[in-house]
This record gives structure tokens, C-alpha cells and sequence, in this order.
């Protein structure tokens, strides 16, 4: 009788034991699932900022040499891959292994990004959104010291 009563405590400790293991797994998944999908958002961000920035250079680049705003970002596109000294100079000025063709999308859901061209007022100002954020660069109200200001900096 003695012997069968260890076999139960030992079922038992072995069945505690699994079920200890177990809750420990879900609650580690439990801390790190929330915490690894903001870290993801942030680096999303991070990276849409980033191609946000590579814009806002390609066209202020094009306003110093052109004199004037490019309204399109498939026109920007085009410019950048055709033009020879912004074809030369781009891995330069954006980094290496720049792709001007990514340039109109935002990495974080693929959506294009936003581009307005004010050029009937004095000063032609723009305005590049992010269609699936808040995060802006530049103005449309005329504001000459809001021209190439981002809504993050």
C-alpha cells in the first residue's frame, strides 16, 4: 500500500512538474509577444521616418538644381533614375544600395506616401504624408520656415 501511495505522489509531482513548464512558456510568450510587436511598430516607423528623410533630400535636391518642386513622386522616381549626375551620386547622398524606385512607398504597409505641390504662391512649398500615420514633412500653408520641417523632429 505504501508503494502504490509513492507511485501516486510521483504521478502527481511529474503531472506539477508539466504543468509548472507550461505556464512558465505562456507566461514568458505572455511578456515578450506584446513587447517584440512594439519593438517591430517602432522599427517600422523608424524605417518609414527614414524613406520619409530619403524624399524630403531627393527633393529638395531637385528644387536647389530645377528651381522648382517635382509634383509627382513617379515623377521624382523617374528623375532620379534618369537623371546622370543623381544616378552617380545616389548611393552618396541616400546611402548605399539606394532603390529610387521604393522611394514613392512606405515600408511599413506598402501604401504610396502623399505628395501636395504648392507652386502658385510666392514661395512653392510641398507637404509628403504618410498615409497610415501622422508623421508629415513640409507644409502647404506657406510658412517658409515650416518648409522642409518633419512632424517628428
Amino acid at each position: 500500500m505504501a508503494s502504490s501511495s509513492r507511485g501516486v505522489q510521483t504521478a502527481l509531482q511529474v503531472v506539477l512538474a508539466i504543468a509548472i513548464l507550461a505556464l512558465t512558456y505562456f507566461l514568458y510568450e505572455s511578456i515578450t509577444a506584446p513587447y517584440e510587436a512594439v519593438e517591430r511598430q517602432k522599427e517600422l516607423t523608424e524605417m518609414t521616418r527614414e524613406r520619409m528623410d530619403e524624399v524630403r533630400s531627393a527633393m529638395i535636391e531637385h528644387n536647389r538644381r530645377e528651381g522648382r518642386f517635382i509634383t509627382t513622386l513617379d515623377s521624382l522616381v523617374m528623375w532620379l533614375n534618369t537623371d546622370s549626375m543623381m544616378v552617380a551620386a545616389g548611393d552618396s547622398i541616400f546611402g548605399a544600395g539606394f532603390a529610387p524606385d521604393s522611394l514613392p512607398f512606405s515600408p511599413r504597409t506598402g501604401n504610396r506616401f502623399e505628395l501636395a505641390v504648392v507652386d502658385t504662391t510666392r514661395t512653392a512649398t510641398y507637404r509628403l504624408d504618410d498615409p497610415d500615420s501622422d508623421d508629415f514633412i513640409g507644409t502647404l500653408t506657406g510658412d517658409v520656415t515650416q518648409l522642409n520641417a518633419a512632424s517628428w523632429e
